[in-house]
């Protein structure tokens, strides 16, 4: 139902488009990029979710659940539609050259299924981890842009930037280890870096600039904080990544 709406969202949003350039005559917002600083906000919809390495076959853990000895079998990772919201600031380097500067809070949600097998492989227990985030996502990117065509242009983004998680002291219990490891969740850090790349299209409306992107980033940092559970040691390390679709909106 989700994706039905933003198909109809983003499909309005296309047609009236569509329909204001058949209309209009002339090219809109001539001098646009004259200025040298612009500002904006957008409006994204968002998919978060881990790589993970697991430790090593020989490595992995166990444990004792009703009198029989479990192992590690499986471990997926599986990401929740999100979103986000944000301002921009954008200042012209060249005529084709852009320095954006986009910061925005994004909420999201990941899940780690794991599947534990018993020693005769007959009998399996499986465990879902939710992990939820509330980030401060600060980005910064080079727009490159091509020529415009009347009222349409197209552009490539790359850069990086730095992202804080809110929710991170929230996630976790502690060490309990023992047998009460299997209430234990997942803890993560709170920081981290990452390196992002896009491309996305231009829209030059009478009164704004509207814009459709479409942007990956993926973290640098191991983001687990190790503790003496199952579900955490059967890891070696977790890194982020992020599906981002954004609608901007400049004058």
């Amino acid at each position: 139902m989700k994706k039905l709406f933003y198909i109809l969202f983003i499909s309005s949003i296309f047609h009236q488009v569509v329909a204001q350039h058949k209309e209009e005559s002339g090219v809109n917002l001539a001098k646009f990029y004259k200025n040298k600083l612009h500002f904006g906000f957008a409006l994204a919809y968002n998919k978060t979710d881990f790589r993970v390495h697991t430790v090593k076959n020989s490595a992995l853990p166990d444990s004792v659940i009703d009198g029989v000895r479990y192992g590690m079998k499986t471990i997926y990772t599986k990401s929740d539609p999100g979103f986000a919201i944000g301002i921009i600031a954008d200042f012209r380097i060249h005529e084709y050259l852009r320095l954006r500067f986009t910061p925005n809070i994004s909420f999201a949600s990941r899940n780690l299924e794991y599947t534990l097998e018993n020693g005769k492989r007959d009998s399996t227990k499986v465990y879902k981890k939710s992990v939820e985030s509330t980030f401060l996502i600060f980005p910064l990117e080079l727009k490159l842009q091509s020529k415009r065509l009347d009222n349409f242009g197209a552009y490539v983004i790359i850069g990086g930037g730095y992202t804080l998680d809110l929710a991170s002291k929230k996630k976790g219990g502690g060490t309990t280890g023992g047998a009460n490891q299997l209430d234990d969740a997942i803890k993560l850090t709170r920081d981290d870096y990452f390196y992002s790349g896009g491309l996305g299209v231009d829209f030059y409306l009478q009164y704004f600039k509207l814009g459709l992107e479409l942007k990956l980033i993926n973290g640098t940092k191991n983001l687990l904080q190790k503790q003496n559970n199952i579900f955490s040691n059967s890891i070696d390390k977790i890194n982020s990544k992020m599906v981002i679709f954004s609608i901007t909106f400049e004058g």
